[in-house]
């Protein structure tokens, strides 16, 4: 069983960045892929990047490229999403999940997944 848990989320100024941090409750945290997806209100769940079990190679979502950077640190079970230059459509809740395959981009790939965190960019 995975349980995840992610934090950083938070109120910003359009412009501004965050960093979210989501851990993972697995002792083969290194066997599993892991993926960030958001959900704005109203919306369906969408990608937003994708990191494979050694930490490279990494995807992204057109709209995370050269802003979003995905990362993990197996010795701490945790991956990481650097959000850079935010902007108000950002706002979301950013949701972390986990498989053991890699390359997956929809939803109902991912079988294990945290509680999210809030992200509110304001203009």
């Amino acid at each position: 069983q995975v349980q995840l848990l992610e934090s950083g989320g938070g109120l910003v100024q359009a412009g501004g960045s965050l960093r979210l941090s989501c851990v993972a409750s697995v002792h083969n945290f290194r066997s599993y892929a892991m993926v960030w997806f958001r959900q704005a209100l109203g919306k369906e769940r969408e990608f937003v990047a994708t990191v494979s079990w050694s930490g490279s190679p990494t995807f992204y979502a057109d709209f995370a490229k050269g802003r979003f950077t995905i990362s993990r640190d197996n010795d701490k079970n945790t991956v990481y999403l650097q959000m850079n230059n935010l902007k108000p459509d950002d706002t979301a809740i950013y949701y972390c999940a986990a498989d053991f395959r890699y390359g997956g981009f929809k939803a109902s790939d991912y079988a294990h997944w945290g509680q999210g965190t809030q992200v509110t960019v304001s203009s």
